[in-house]
Parts: structure tokens; C-alpha cells; sequence
């Protein structure tokens, strides 16, 4: 489970990301924000559980050292 999913319920956050769009906004706005917000979750949730690269490494790996 992510680190917000823990805070706040994923109904409350949904709620909340559907509230701070625009009036304008399309279901393509609205699943953008969705797919924003979990992709920062994992990534933060890989930092919090050690799975990082150094810059270096992911350098060196796309062979660009």
C-alpha cells in the first residue's frame, strides 16, 4: 500500500483530484491526473523500500559513462 492510500482513503484522493480540475476538464484530464498520481506513489514507495539507481549507474548502463 502507498504512502497516501495509508493517509487518506484512494476515494478521498480520487475525490479530491476530481475537485481540483477544471470545469473543462475531459476524461482524459481526469485519468492523466489518476496515472500521474500513482506513478508518483511507486516511485516514492521504490525510494522508500531502497529499489533507486545512482545516476551514474543508469549512466553507465545506457552506455553513456
Amino acid at each position: 500500500m502507498n504512502r497516501i492510500a495509508k493517509k487518506t482513503s484512494i476515494k478521498k484522493v480520487a475525490a479530491r483530484l476530481v475537485r481540483e480540475l477544471p470545469e473543462s476538464a475531459s476524461w482524459d484530464d481526469l485519468m492523466y491526473e489518476i496515472l500521474v498520481r500513482k506513478k508518483i506513489d511507486a516511485g516514492l514507495d521504490d525510494l522508500r523500500l531502497g529499489r533507486k539507481h545512482s545516476h551514474a549507474s543508469v549512466r553507465n548502463e545506457f552506455g553513456f559513462a
